[in-house]
């Protein structure tokens, strides 16, 4: 259906309407059982999510396959969005590595189209390894941006994706990739940390959605949780919040074209995440907000296999 509400309002990636808090999928390798998995992803889209972030290196493929299994035949406005450009090895304590290669973004296209059952995927985003946290690039993966993007052109131009993303870059890259018609940003970007803002800031003006991952700090060493921090369990005190939503909340609130994929294997904390939605931020409020962040670059820490 297409008229029930949308979790944190309408918001746009490329010519699709989607929700503005829709639902990460990578936790789903985690979930106990292809039952568990579908109840999550059933109970999202009941709530009116249509934005799901997934990727065949999740896995590897075991999320993508339990996305078909419980979704299958997909819901005409539902937006599966996708990423290339790592692989899954299993190893401990990194279990990606880089696949930036033109020939490998083709092949993860590929296996995404199969594990999922379409025959075009809505958005894929190249997930490059300019920033951190993550997988670092080395030797012949250090590949030129542009070799990568006219490979993502291709399998646009032959119906394989419908449109591009790209993520992990910084300014400088986001906008050397705009001639190639880029629809969404994903980069770590949280309350406390906002080394990324004049990315966000140039998605903004471009019409780009930013679609921030880590939106709530990461259980890496060295980065904090935005729930943890006074300020933020305060306001969420007062306002009978939890301290996820109140961060969670002020993304949506901070910049209009911001996309949230939060991910759980739960249905609780699901609904938890889209209830960040109805979270009013009163300008006091975010005023003491803004004032906590940061715009110093971050720690290039370890990855999970997760952007």
């Amino acid at each position: 259906m297409t008229d029930k509400p949308r979790p944190g309002g309408p918001g746009g990636i490329g010519a699709s309407t989607v929700a503005r808090i829709g639902y990460g999928a990578m936790q789903l390798f985690e979930a106990p059982s292809v039952e568990d998995a579908a109840g999550v992803l059933r109970r999202a889209i009941e709530l009116g999510v249509n934005h799901i972030d997934t990727a065949s290196f999740y896995g590897p493929g075991e999320v993508n396959r339990r996305i078909r299994a419980a979704l299958f035949p997909y819901a005409d406005d539902l937006v599966i969005v996708s990423k290339v450009g790592a692989r899954f090895t299993g190893e401990q304590p990194i279990p990606l590595a880089a696949a930036q290669k033109p020939a490998e973004l083709r092949a993860a296209v590929e296996d995404d189209l199969r594990q999922l059952g379409l025959d075009c995927v809505p958005v894929v985003n190249l997930r490059r390894m300019d920033l951190g946290p993550g997988v670092a690039a080395e030797g012949d993966q250090l590949v030129d941006i542009d070799d990568q993007l006219a490979e993502m052109v291709a399998l646009r131009d032959e119906g394989k994706i419908g449109v591009i993303g790209i993520s992990a870059v910084p300014v400088d890259v986001v906008r050397r990739a705009l001639p190639a018609g880029i629809v969404c940003v994903q980069n770590a970007y949280s309350l406390l940390d906002r080394s990324q803002e004049a990315a966000l800031q140039l998605c903004a003006d471009e019409g780009i959605a930013w679609v921030p991952y880590f939106p709530l700090g990461s259980s890496f060493p060295g980065f904090p949780k935005v729930a943890d921090h006074p300020v933020v369990a305060e306001i969420a005190r007062q306002l009978s919040a939890t301290g996820a939503q109140v961060g969670l909340a002020w993304l949506l609130a901070h910049a209009p074209n911001t996309l949230l994929i939060p991910g759980t294997r739960s249905v609780g904390h699901l609904e938890e995440n889209l209830g960040a939605g109805d979270v009013t931020l009163a300008a006091e409020a975010l005023e003491r907000l803004d004032a906590i962040g940061t715009t110093e670059p971050q720690p290039h820490g370890v990855d999970s296999f997760q952007r």
